[in-house]
């Protein structure tokens, strides 16, 4: 049997305060909730994707680890510069457009759609030639 990834399907992250979390993520991307329980949420991520986080008692933060989320243009990449930077004061990374730490430890990188991106499409197509309907 050969493998073949079509994508991936979710992310999880740890907090350190669920509600906090869920609060900084729906204020500063527009996420829209799927589920939460007792110490976990989850959030829309995509057609096909979804944000995780978990309650932990202390998040352990790394240099590199991190996850990329795409938003549509320059103006909504500079939309969520700005309300990182002036309402929560978070630094960005440079040299990066938008890289930062999360405030419960988790490195983010902010991309936008353009040309380039459209490779990511490229999956789909061929989950279609495999005769897959996505609905």
């Amino acid at each position: 049997m050969s493998v073949k990834v079509y994508g991936v399907n979710h992310i999880a992250i740890e907090v350190d305060d669920v509600g906090k979390a869920v609060e900084f993520y729906q204020d500063v991307f527009n996420l829209e909730k799927l589920d939460e329980g007792e110490g976990d949420a989850f959030f829309k991520a995509g057609e096909h994707q979804f944000l995780a986080m978990f309650e932990v008692a202390k998040p352990q933060t790394n240099r590199t680890r991190h996850f990329g989320l795409m938003v549509r243009d320059e103006k909504q990449l500079a939309e969520v510069r700005e309300k990182l930077t002036t309402k929560y004061g978070i630094k960005l990374i440079p040299p990066f457009r938008c890289d930062f730490i999360d405030p419960f430890g988790n490195r983010v990188q902010v991309v936008d759609l353009h040309d380039e991106s459209l490779v990511w499409l490229l999956p789909y197509q061929e989950i279609q030639q495999a005769g897959i309907v996505l609905k």
